[in-house]
């Protein structure tokens, strides 16, 4: 059953939740290719880094912290400066209640409002329901990098998936 899930702007009070989902991913999942969990302290300097086109969300049931997402800017190249990257996790427990599609669906329309061109993702084999959220949203396979990354000790191909963003 999906509950209401909000969103808003990540900060600094959220940082522990951030933390310990993300290393939730690092431990448990090929969501990310970082294999060594990072400390609060660690999130909260690459929190100050974002800019004003690379917004760090936060997903709440109730006052408590369901998920994560980040847009950011695919390449600091300045041709690539309406191209990003959307990046999302969600809380183990919570996973399978709506919380990817309310955070990605918050990405999306940042990107439009920040004036992104086409946003694209980077997810790994064996991620069915991340596959499944970000075609749902609209995105497309474009490619295949095979065996780009180890973890688990398995070489892993990632697809990389594409959206245009219709402007405002």
């Amino acid at each position: 059953m999906m509950r209401h899930h909000r969103c808003r702007p990540a900060e600094e009070p959220d940082l522990p939740a951030i933390t310990e989902i993300y290393n939730q991913a690092v431990l448990g999942t090929t969501g990310t290719f970082d294999t060594e969990p990072k400390t609060v302290n660690e999130r909260a300097a690459w929190l100050r880094r974002q800019g004003e086109r690379e917004p760090v969300i936060v997903s709440l049931a109730g006052e408590r912290v369901t998920g994560w997402a980040w847009l950011h800017l695919w390449s600091p190249k300045r041709a690539y400066e309406g191209t990003g990257e959307v990046t999302l996790y969600v809380r183990e427990e919570d996973r399978g209640n709506g919380i990817g599609t309310v955070l990605l669906g918050a990405l999306l329309d940042a990107a439009r409002t920040l004036a992104y061109r086409t946003v694209l993702a980077r997810i790994a084999e064996q991620n069915d329901a991340s596959l499944r959220l970000h075609e749902t949203a609209g995105f497309e396979v474009v490619g295949v990098m095979r065996g780009v990354g180890l973890k688990f000790d398995r070489l892993l191909d990632v697809h990389l998936l594409q959206k245009r963003i219709e402007p405002l």
